[in-house]
């Protein structure tokens, strides 16, 4: 299984463009993320479709929005054994500075939230990262996590 990642924005710091790298190569090939980055549109519905457009075939779609589902940690984790399980990729979507189109987000699977507080998109594409990869290390029995 592979975790997609299609995120809108421009250019990253690289304090974020470091640390995701870094998570990024941590994560083993049997769970392994592949980023795509997409510049944002002014037209709302060519960015939608730029976004369908990079959404793998026959992939278990997810879409992250402020009024999705909130989980715990430890409720991903069991989120992406279930995932491993499924025999197809994972997108997960991250919209631009409105958002994700309505009718995408219509079209996932899942829809989830990442926090109630509004972030800065370096930091939210950093906070999936990273709570992806402490999934996987939770499912592993790694130290990483904590609690």
């Amino acid at each position: 299984m592979k975790l997609h990642i299609i995120s809108v924005h421009h250019k990253l710091p690289s304090w974020a463009s470091d640390a995701i790298a870094d998570y990024v190569k941590r994560m083993p090939a049997d769970c392994a993320m592949v980023l795509k980055e997409l510049k944002p549109e002014i037209n709302p519905a060519k960015e939608a479709q730029k976004i369908r457009e990079a959404i793998p075939k026959s992939s278990y779609i997810v879409a992250l929005d402020e009024r999705g589902k909130d989980v715990s940690t430890q409720a991903l984790s069991e989120q992406l054994a279930h995932w491993r399980t499924l025999g197809q990729d994972v997108t997960l979507l991250i919209g631009g500075a409105d958002g994700l189109d309505p009718e995408l987000k219509k079209e996932a699977q899942l829809t989830l939230r990442l926090s109630s507080l509004t972030l800065p998109h370096a930091m939210a594409k950093l906070l999936l990262i990273e709570q992806l990869y402490r999934a996987w290390t939770i499912l592993q029995g790694h130290p990483y996590h904590r609690v």
